[in-house]
């Protein structure tokens, strides 16, 4: 089962994005734990992560999330922006794609 944790700034937008991701999984039949975070809690959920996404808000600090997903051992992308309008398959395939180039 992958694990993947999608972060924005408190959180909310995030549950939103983890939840289109878990619902594209499922339809595709790909065991994945999908988790929202805040930066605030970001270092304990990538405890076990395969892969980070971190919404495009966050661009302006994403060095600070790169130091803690390194720290980790967790690869990192930035979601696309359309990603909001998505049905969460543009970012589970992000995710599969960052963390097949890990392995």
């Amino acid at each position: 089962m992958m694990r993947i944790v999608v972060v924005c700034g408190a959180g909310a937008s995030s549950t939103f994005a983890a939840l289109r991701i878990r619902r594209a999984a499922e339809a595709r039949g790909i065991a994945a734990d999908v988790r929202a975070a805040g930066e605030q809690t970001l270092a304990e959920a990538l405890d076990g992560a395969d892969a980070l996404l971190v919404g495009v808000h966050l661009v302006p600090r994403l060095g600070s999330l790169e130091q803690l997903a390194i720290a980790a051992s967790v690869p990192v992308a930035v979601l696309p922006d359309e990603t909001r309008a998505l049905d969460g398959d543009a970012a589970l395939d992000l995710a599969i794609a960052i963390i097949g180039a890990r392995a």
